[in-house]
């Protein structure tokens, strides 16, 4: 049992560890950035329960789903959060997500016009990693605020919290249709896993320079929704059309729930 530093108890007496609430304020804040990418590692994993390469079909049916995931993603994680975070600019509330938005397709488009031999999966897993960022610096920024208004970290553990669960499907997005182009089980796995190894990596620097950070999270969060939209349109859909279209409608089913439920 953890025990804080009582200063009327001699050093050294009883046998359980002794912690300030300074070191226990520091591993919950750690164990709370670690959440979303926990999310995301166990998403991943869902490639280790296929026993087969998936056929013609049921690639179709997961490019869909990711397809739905991202886009439903795309809105209620990313979007409105940007508009929602530039509240202050009144009715020009959407410029830095449009801003954001804009930038995110045009370096996407540049890329694709740089690297068109790129499987689809490869651009998948930018855009997921660039819009893992942002969350992440949002959970950050989350915490940054609960510190400074005196330690009550409830709030931030409820956001990191739920974006841990809506990690979930996009943790699989990434490792399922690696698995369906052929790829192992582990370096699939793999791919899921250090797509989401950026949020703690975002949360962590957005803590130590919030007054920095925090001001440019809408054009952030906006760039990372314009990135997964562009996957959307040009990589996922097209290829996902002829039989991944019911997949679609129920990942961007699942994700809209999710993300509205929790958010």
């Amino acid at each position: 049992m953890l025990r804080r530093i009582d200063r009327t108890e001699p050093p050294g007496s009883g046998c359980a560890p002794i912690l300030t609430e300074e070191s226990v304020m520091v591993t919950e804040v750690l164990w709370g950035v670690l959440l979303p990418f926990f999310g995301t590692s166990l998403g991943a994993a869902c490639v280790f329960f296929l026993h087969k390469l998936p056929g013609d079909g049921l690639q179709r049916v997961l490019l869909g789903f990711a397809a739905g995931v991202m886009a439903a993603a795309s809105v209620w994680s990313l979007l409105i959060p940007a508009i929602d975070r530039a509240a202050p600019l009144g009715t020009w509330a959407f410029l830095p997500a449009a801003v954001g938005l804009w930038l995110g397709v045009l370096l996407l488009y540049r890329m694709d016009k740089k690297a068109p031999e790129s499987s689809h999966t490869h651009t998948l897993t930018l855009a997921v990693t660039l819009h893992n960022v942002p969350e992440g610096m949002a959970v950050g920024a989350a915490y940054a605020g609960c510190l400074a208004a005196g330690g009550d970290l409830a709030p931030a553990l409820t956001l990191a919290l739920a974006i841990g669960i809506q990690n979930v499907p996009e943790g699989a997005v990434i490792s399922l249709p690696l698995r369906a182009e052929g790829r192992p089980k582990p370096r699939a796995f793999a791919a899921g896993v250090l797509s989401g190894a950026v949020e703690p990596l975002g949360a962590a620097l957005t803590i130590a320079a919030a007054q920095l950070i925090v001001p440019a999270l809408p054009y952030l969060l906006g760039f990372a929704a314009g990135a997964m939209l562009y996957v959307v349109a040009v990589e996922l859909l097209p290829t996902a059309a002829r039989g991944g279209a019911l997949s679609a409608a129920v990942g961007f089913t699942v994700m809209m729930v999710l993300d509205v439920a929790l958010g």
